[in-house]
């Protein structure tokens, strides 16, 4: 091997690592946001968790995080919690930052 094809592979090394990186982070804030719109909700315990769960999974149906949104506002409405998209969007943002810490502390 040359050292550019070392180099080349330090490279693709470092993208996989950094992707697999983001994922993790990503999937904790929709946990982290998951909880906190379960206790919006009043839903406490092992049925806050299930619910967290519930929102991660959410995450998968298409990029970026508007199926979070959705699905948090739509459960918002059932349960008579009037909550703005806006407010839900500001709690993304804020546990983003903190799965991102908690990620990168573990």
């Amino acid at each position: 091997m040359t050292t550019f094809d070392d180099r080349e592979q330090a490279f693709e090394n470092k993208f996989k690592h950094d992707q697999e990186l983001l994922f993790r982070i990503y999937a904790r804030r929709a946990r982290l946001v998951g909880l906190w719109a379960a206790e919006q909700m009043g839903i406490t315990g092992e049925d806050a968790a299930a619910y967290a769960k519930q929102v991660v999974a959410a995450d998968f149906e298409e990029p970026g995080h508007k199926d979070i949104v959705r699905k948090i506002l739509a459960d918002f409405q059932a349960k008579g919690v009037a909550i703005s998209e806006h407010r839900v969007e500001k709690e993304l943002d804020t546990q983003l930052e903190i799965a991102r810490a908690q990620i990168q502390s573990e």
